[in-house]
């Protein structure tokens, strides 16, 4: 009779053991994942001073992290990938008082960036895929901050005092609007371009408007090229905007405008050609696009708003 009793306890303890191991499973599936890339080979080449960093090739560590990617996903499971900066990652280690030649290190600095840095929700791309889209979104969030930081120390206007940053962004928003609402039903893409003193601003927004009601924007785009455009209006800088326009059958349209003391002024169809069909890094003409029409820039009719403070 102890003998029975004892086997069902074991038994029961058995079927515990596995029930827990099962719900630890499941838990595991509904929890996300976060990844931390090195996306170039300088960066992969700055963590192997590390010796608990043992990847010695970056083509082979790019493979292992699409496969570990591919395993996850087949679990289940969600998957963020983080780009990892081996400068910042020691800035934050001494800072929190963390040994840098550490797994665990390495873990609670991904899950730093994950929060607050630039991330791409795996979704089965290849790697050659996730690396530039991760990079791109890494210098969108880069300029977003330095336009955001640039507008809230602009301070207050001395005469009226009006905050500069607020007032030039809410102008720059108007101004979006009013181009999307002008140019008309199509698929939009937008790029505009800012000078500052040290960088030069760069923002891009892709958008849809239909025959009616307002463009649907993407909220963190919308956001970061705004951002950038009020930079524009803020400092009266020498910017510009450029609009691509697309309809089924029918050629893309091309207009442009320059920044001039908080305006949008049109250019001309020969300037925005010029524009357009110019090499930005070697000045050297290019050929223009098939099915592309080069059109002046249109009058968004946007002066209600003052453009100054």
């Amino acid at each position: 009779m102890a003998h029975t009793k004892s086997t069902g306890n074991t038994v029961r303890g058995n079927a515990h053991r596995r029930s827990g191991a099962s719900m630890r499973r499941t838990l595991r599936r509904e929890a996300p994942s976060t990844i931390g890339l090195l996306a170039d080979e300088q960066d992969f080449a700055a963590m192997r001073r590390y010796r608990t960093f043992t990847f010695d090739d970056h083509t082979v560590y790019l493979q292992q992290v699409e496969g570990l990617l591919k395993n996850l996903a087949a679990q289940g499971m969600h998957t963020t990938v983080a780009l990892f900066d081996p400068e910042e990652y020691a800035e934050f280690c001494a800072v929190s008082g963390l040994a840098p030649d550490s797994p665990a290190s390495r873990s609670r600095f991904t899950a730093e960036v994950a929060s607050t840095g630039a991330t791409v929700g795996y979704t089965g791309q290849p790697i050659d895929t996730l690396v530039p889209l991760l990079v791109s979104r890494a210098v969108r969030q880069a300029t977003w901050e330095y336009a955001t930081v640039l507008l809230a120390d602009l301070g207050e206007c001395t005469e009226c005092g009006q905050d500069i940053g607020r007032a030039a962004f809410d102008r720059a928003s108007h101004l979006l609007m009013r181009t999307l609402e002008t140019a008309g039903p199509g698929s939009h893409h937008l790029v505009c371009s800012t000078p500052t003193e040290n960088e030069q601003l760069l923002a891009v927004l892709r958008t849809e408007s239909g025959t009616s009601g307002p463009a649907r924007l993407e909220p963190g785009e919308g956001a970061e090229f705004v951002t950038v455009l009020a930079v524009g209006v803020a400092l009266e800088s020498q910017g510009g905007l450029v609009l691509r326009t697309s309809n089924q059958g029918a050629p893309d349209r091309v207009h442009g405008w320059r920044l001039n003391r908080g305006s949008l002024v049109p250019l001309t169809a020969g300037e925005v050609f010029s524009a357009y069909c110019t090499d930005a890094d070697t000045g050297d003409p290019v050929s223009p696009e098939p099915g592309v029409e080069y059109c002046p820039g249109f009058d968004i009719g946007a002066d209600e708003l003052h453009p100054h403070h």
